[in-house]
């Protein structure tokens, strides 16, 4: 997938929500940031201010938007690929909920959402959105996004099955860094 001169990949998870904070899954429904979050944006300034980034994309739902503007982030730009999975029925649940009509469910395990989206469909989003990085950013990018969008772009960015997702955390107000060594997509860091 990638280059010798791909650029690098910065990812950033918004900031707490009330749903997050609750483990409801949280896809389309466009739940604002808690005070929590909010200060948890702004601790990221001191990190993120000082990267010099050539495209910053960021879902157009309020909690990531938000919180690149609070984390100091300038010229974002709006990126409607980089929304969360449509969790479609299970919007709002959480995981215990589910398992109580669906025993043993996880999003991972039952990859299609009711009513939502696949986990293909997920990870084709990804695909595109590192295609417009890789296009549109000579040195380095910042995606701003949700959990599990942002997961599976990993696995996309290292060529591996999206279904491993489920084994990268990436807590909210948490960044991770996409690369390349020596013409091996890698990820550098994560959920720091």
């Amino acid at each position: 997938m990638t280059h010798p001169d791909t650029p690098q990949l910065w990812v950033l998870r918004h900031g707490e929500t009330a749903w997050s904070a609750s483990n409801r899954h949280t896809g389309r429904t466009d739940v604002p940031l808690t005070a929590e979050g909010e200060e948890q944006a702004r601790a990221l300034t001191g990190r993120l201010g000082a990267v010099r980034f050539d495209v910053v994309l960021a879902s157009p739902l309020e909690r990531a938007f938000r919180t690149a503007e609070l984390a100091g982030v300038r010229d974002i730009q709006l990126e409607p690929l980089a929304v969360e999975w449509d969790y479609g029925d299970y919007e709002g649940l959480t995981r215990e909920q589910i398992q109580q009509k669906v025993p043993g469910w996880s999003a991972w395990s039952h990859p299609k959402m009711p009513g939502g989206e696949s986990l293909e469909d997920v990870a084709a989003r990804a695909r595109t959105v590192i295609d417009r990085v890789c296009r549109d950013a000579t040195t380095r990018a910042l995606v701003v996004a949700h959990a599990h969008f942002l997961r599976v772009l990993a696995t996309q960015w290292i060529g591996v099955d999206a279904a491993l997702a489920e084994h990268i955390l990436l807590d909210a107000a948490r960044t991770g860094v996409l690369g390349d060594d020596r013409g091996v997509p890698v990820i550098e860091r994560w959920n720091i």
